[in-house]
């Protein structure tokens, strides 16, 4: 009996046996033949066809009832019930304007009845521009012209919405709407001179705005900041449209150490026509890179900044006299981010703040005379939008860190910080728009390898409808068997740990060496690896180089965002220093990987992506074989004074820093292959780098 049994197991055993190797042959089959139908990703299918778009949700606004949107489809704002998705009305058709009018942005004024329409937009510097604007009147369906159809910049309503303000020619102007008539704030505008309610190059690139006028809280004064660039050096671009001679563009562009405009505010009187200068003390070498008005009519606040950008007063001026008082005092020893979170609460007795003086970006309650009320939020995380504050509940909603640095979460929390309540917190990137009462918001998530979606929750977060989910998007993914991407933490020297994310080929082979080619940016508080679609920027870009076999690494070094103001500050002076090393060290991490050819490691990046890419090039020459800069600064002292100096002072102060970090002092380290693109008509880093 024992030898019959025997027999069986040996027959079974070879059954199973032939069995596995059927299912291993047809798991391998359906393998090679996926590869084999996956079809090729290619460049046109990436940047001219739009085959990978990204669905969002255009012109998409909550209007004021909390509980319709607006939104901007086939050339005509709609209005649709929130809850339902229903069209409730069209409330334009640009077809009504004319035949040939085409709405390229829209903006209600404070009581919706007026809309103000922007098309022919002409494009100046990154946010700068000039447009020709209509204003609809809803209760009529009448259309005026703004400046009579001339080209003017950032036409924005008053809360009346009887009047609408303008720059033309760097002068600030409002329109009285129902008599059509146009007064001028300001006569002294002069290309390459003065600017009235408008920033100059430099505040426009790195104070991130360009409408340096506001309306106050009922229409009866416009504060602008005024420009003095007589003294700033100027720049010349030599651009080339095609024609037989070149033209040269010749604009203000101050770079490290030389002047800056000077800058002062003023405040206009509709009534009288009468215009107040603001005091607010000593205004020589310092930055205004911001004015927003209190809650009432009467007092617009003034941000003051320090050359040094670490010291900022933020002053409440009287708008009749000019007196100012400071309710905000600020200072780091390193620089200190502008923003734009400061709301007014409470009848304007206080204001909402974020600030990183605890060493992490949180929110704080102050009264008007700058005592600290509340810290609303607090713990080892980061505040990375400020969403807004629910008078009724007595609530702020915000977005953080807390669940790790590559995560985003949305929460909200009593004005005290004594409760906190979860709004979105599902794995991977949150972020939210909220309307005027916080009843309704619409959450955009997305994971690093999920497209995003967009839908509709209700204030006990519940899922009222989708908007957007890129279903499409998603199935292409899988028509192009896109492989997935993996995040990591790279332990480079000193226990200093990297947020790190790798695709690999989609018939990747462990067996195999591959070549890296490694993707980065780097620049102060900046983040490109994060559980978010598309983190940064080149994901179909990055497949169509994974499916011809490299494997992709993209490392965020010290000095990047998310982790707190010490890893993000402790580049101060060195700018590109402890960059290199952590990239250098990475790439060391990476080809010592079984799977990666250590003789085959390249660098990629785009402007500060660019110069650190030439700097591990030349400082990590036994590391990188390859490097691709595009728009590379290549010495600091070429580049502009806001930027600059708040990380690295002037080179008078900093030589070291300077001449250690600037990678035209290393140009004969080169010993790799280096492929350098840069615009001549670059405005912002100049092709003198």
């Amino acid at each position: 009996m024992p030898a019959i049994m025997n027999i069986f197991q040996y027959l079974r055993f070879l059954i199973i046996v032939i069995m596995r190797n059927i299912s291993l042959f047809i798991s391998l089959f359906l393998v090679v033949s996926a590869l084999q139908a996956q079809k090729e990703i290619t460049l046109e299918d990436i940047w001219k066809n739009g085959t990978f778009r990204t669905m969002g949700v255009p012109g998409f606004n909550f209007l004021a009832d909390g509980k319709h949107y607006a939104a901007l489809e086939e050339n005509r704002i709609v209005k649709y019930d929130l809850t339902t998705g229903e069209l409730v009305e069209v409330i334009l058709d640009a077809r009504s304007i004319n035949d040939d009018y085409n709405i390229e942005a829209y903006e209600f004024a404070v009581d919706e009845k007026f809309i103000v329409l922007r098309s022919n937009t002409q494009r100046i510097y990154r946010r700068s521009y000039t447009a020709e604007y209509i204003i609809y009147d809803r209760s009529t369906a009448q259309t005026i012209p703004v400046d009579d159809m001339n080209q003017v910049s950032y036409a924005t309503l008053d809360p009346t919405g009887k009047k609408v303000a303008f720059v033309k020619d760097n002068n600030l102007y409002y329109q009285h709407l129902p008599s059509g008539v146009v007064l001028a704030v300001t006569e002294d505008g002069e290309q390459n001179r003065i600017i009235n309610g408008h920033p100059d190059w430099v505040y426009e690139e790195e104070f991130a705005f360009v409408k340096a006028f506001e309306w106050s809280t009922e229409g009866n004064h416009l504060a602008y900041i005024r420009f003095d660039e007589t003294e700033v050096p100027e720049f010349t671009m030599t651009l080339h449209h095609n024609q037989s001679y070149p033209v040269y563009e010749t604009f203000k562009y101050p770079k490290v150490g030389e002047t800056n405009s000077s800058v002062s505010v003023h405040i206009h009187h509709i009534k009288n026509g009468t215009t107040t200068t603001a005091d607010i003390g000593d205004l020589e070498d310092i930055y205004i890179p911001r004015i927003k008005w209190a809650a009432n009519d009467d007092e617009v606040c003034i941000f003051k900044l320090n050359r040094h950008q670490n010291h900022l007063q933020i002053f409440r001026t009287d708008a009749q006299t000019g007196q100012s008082v400071i309710m905000l005092n600020e200072t780091s020893e390193y620089y200190i981010d502008i923003h734009d979170n400061l709301t007014f609460i409470n009848d304007g007795s206080e204001f909402i703040w974020t600030s990183e003086n605890n060493g992490f970006n949180h929110i704080y309650l102050f009264d008007t005379s700058g005592r600290q009320q509340a810290q609303v939020t607090q713990g080892n995380w980061e505040v990375t939008n400020f969403y807004g504050y629910d008078p009724e509940n007595k609530e702020v909603y915000y977005q953080s860190t807390e669940p790790g640095s590559t995560q985003r979460n949305i929460y909200s929390s009593t004005i005290d910080g004594r409760q906190k309540r979860h709004v979105a917190v599902d794995e991977g990137y949150n972020s939210a728009q909220f309307s005027s009462t916080f009843d309704y918001y619409v959450l955009n998530h997305s994971t690093i390898s999920q497209p995003p979606t967009y839908n509709v929750y209700d204030r006990q977060g519940s899922v009222i409808r989708p908007l957007e989910d890129n279903t499409q998007l998603a199935a292409r993914k899988a028509e192009y068997g896109v492989a997935p991407v993996e995040l990591l933490s790279i332990e480079v020297e000193d226990g200093v740990k990297l947020n790190a994310a790798m695709i690999k080929p989609p018939d990747f082979d462990p067996e195999k060496k591959y070549p890296l080619f490694m993707f980065l940016y780097g620049g102060p508080g900046s983040q490109e690896v994060m559980n978010r679609w598309n983190s940064f920027g080149n994901y179909w870009w990055f497949q169509m180089l994974a499916q011809k076999g490299y494997i992709i690494a993209v490392v965020d070094n010290r000095g990047t965002g998310g982790k707190g103001e010490e890893f993000k500050k402790m580049t101060y002076l060195t700018l590109g220093k402890y960059e290199t090393i952590d990239q250098i060290n990475a790439a060391r991490y990476l080809g010592n990987m079984d799977f990666i050819d250590a003789d085959r490691i390249g660098i990629y990046g785009w402007s500060y992506g660019g110069f650190m890419s030439t700097l591990c090039l030349l400082k990590g020459n036994d590391v990188f074989k390859a490097g691709i800069a595009v728009a590379p600064v290549t010495n600091w002292k070429w580049y502009d004074t806001i930027y600059t100096e708040r990380y690295m002072r002037t080179e008078k102060e900093n030589e070291e820093g300077y001449f250690e970090n600037s990678p035209v002092n290393f140009a004969d380290r080169l010993k790799g292959k280096y492929l350098l693109v840069h615009g001549m008509a670059d405005d912002n880093v100049h092709f003198q780098n």
